[in-house]
């Protein structure tokens, strides 16, 4: 049985005369398997730049890293190759590392500017307050470098997160200041990091989009309970029609916000899920991203009928695409090479779908003495024996980067499984069986585990939650200085 993203399993798709030659910045995990399986399809040619954030040595060109240089040199490569789109759907360098490479050659994207305003959370916070305030959480900027004093008058507990992030770093809930003032000192080790991941877009955004301030910074939000669901919406803009292509749904380990797995299709009713697209509509028109995927993390709050914007993310969940495709037979990735082409997204290439709901399952740790042994050649071949058209990802980490995780996530998420199923009693039957092959618990826990912790620490997204504490009410657009 073949993968639903395997060429033998395509069924129709667009291909007008030869491949075209294309840049797909930034492609690894889920953007990697799909670039090959286009390109194995014929559907393009892909010159590769970039680099692996989480891996070493593709990780040791962090230091150097600026986006205008990088930029440059692709657009040069681009230039000489001819290349007819460049992409990426990676959220910390990529996306907009892509739209300054498209606009050096003109070719489809959205503004770098565009990108900027959904990246930079306290910029878009402040949008949202203008055009869609009932969807928006209560927010303010934490006016104190790393390491300083935590100002006093702040409102307690509140959810605490930089400004530019990837990946959840830092996002965590607080309960009072000398909990915000520990969760802000840094060693020198991890100030590094963080201004090495910070700078390249720091520096963009002060020439490119002032009025947004400093990324080095946190912002601070009104806190929400953990009991609330989570969705993720996906779609894409093209020539500013704004389209859905479904909503998935986010389960969290109990007690904690760290996702345990993502669902699709979404158990969230049709209305809603047209509430979000609206407010999509709305957030998008008003930064201007006119071309492109977008992925807009929200929850929503049954008992209270409150939909709230957790973040705009402006490129496509790739970590979602293999569930469309194995659901509904649609290839997120390759409607966004259609989108970078020009083209129709509509007519990009599907498959047969293979299952009636797909997951993808997180598995985590939150105690750094209860990480699991990474799984052997042996393993693998098991899961691939009875698991043909499994998904598996193994993130091991050892040292720094293992202390680092919990310092700044509060668990340690070390693998990814991607799986299908009949129905949703069927895919975690499946789960069992695939997970206790690689040795790793099932993400399925029935009670909340008794060594959580109170950190909000999500693996892939935001914070989840619901409607707003009462005493965060001032604290919207008309406290904090936004205007229109």
């Amino acid at each position: 049985m073949h993968p639903p993203w395997h060429p033998a399993r395509r069924t129709h798709g667009m291909h007008a005369g030869g491949a075209p030659r294309v840049g797909w910045l930034f492609a690894y995990d889920w953007d990697r398997v799909s670039l090959a399986a286009l390109q194995v399809l014929g559907r393009a040619r892909f010159d590769h730049a970039g680099f692996d954030l989480f891996s070493f040595p593709s990780n040791a060109a962090l230091p150097f890293y600026d986006h205008e240089r990088f930029a440059r040199r692709q657009a040069a490569r681009g230039t000489r190759a001819r290349w007819q789109a460049v992409l990426s759907q990676q959220e910390h360098f990529g996306a907009l590392a892509a739209s300054l490479v498209a606009e050096k050659l003109g070719l489809p994207g959205t503004p770098p500017q565009s990108i900027l305003a959904a990246q930079h959370k306290l910029h878009a916070r402040r949008v949202l307050a203008r055009v869609a305030p009932e969807a928006n959480l209560a927010f303010a900027d934490l006016d104190a470098a790393y390491g300083d004093d935590i100002p006093a008058g702040l409102v307690y507990p509140a959810f605490v997160k930089p400004v530019k992030a990837a990946f959840s770093v830092l996002a965590r809930h607080v309960a009072h200041r000398e909990a915000l003032q520990a969760h802000t000192r840094f060693g020198r080790r991890e100030l590094w990091v963080i201004r090495r991941l910070v700078d390249p877009f720091d520096r963009l955004c002060r020439e490119r989009l002032p009025e947004a301030g400093t990324a080095h910074r946190m912002l601070l939000e009104e806190p929400v309970p953990p009991h609330v669901a989570q969705y993720n919406l996906d779609g894409y803009v093209d020539n500013g029609h704004v389209h859905a292509l479904g909503v998935v749904d986010a389960i969290m380990y109990p007690g904690t916000a760290a996702f345990m797995r993502w669902e699709y299709p979404s158990r969230l009713p049709p209305a809603v899920q047209q509430r979000a697209l609206d407010v999509a509509r709305r957030f998008l028109g008003a930064i201007g991203y006119r071309h492109g995927m977008f992925n807009l993390e929200f929850f929503f709050d049954a008992a209270t009928d409150r939909l709230s914007v957790i973040e705009c993310n402006p490129r496509l969940a790739s970590q979602f695409g293999d569930l469309y495709r194995r659901v509904r037979g649609l290839d997120p990735h390759a409607m966004g090479l259609a989108l970078a082409l020009g083209r129709d997204p509509l007519a990009a290439p599907r498959c047969e779908p293979s299952a009636n709901v797909a997951a993808s399952l997180v598995y985590r740790t939150f105690h750094p003495a209860a990480v699991p042994p990474v799984p052997t050649a042996a393993q693998h071949a098991a899961v691939a024996r009875a698991f043909p058209d499994a998904l598996v990802f193994s993130f091991p980490k050892t040292g720094h980067a293992l202390a680092r995780d919990f310092k700044w996530t509060g668990n340690h998420h070390y693998g990814i499984v991607h799986l299908g199923g009949r129905d949703r009693e069927h895919l975690r039957e499946q789960a069992g069986r695939a997970s206790a092959l690689l040795g790793w618990p099932a993400p399925y826990v029935d009670q909340p585990l008794a060594h959580t912790s109170p950190a909000r620490a999500p693996g892939m997204h935001g914070p989840s939650g619901s409607h707003l504490d009462a005493r965060w009410a001032p604290a919207r657009a008309d406290a904090i200085g936004v205007s229109d």
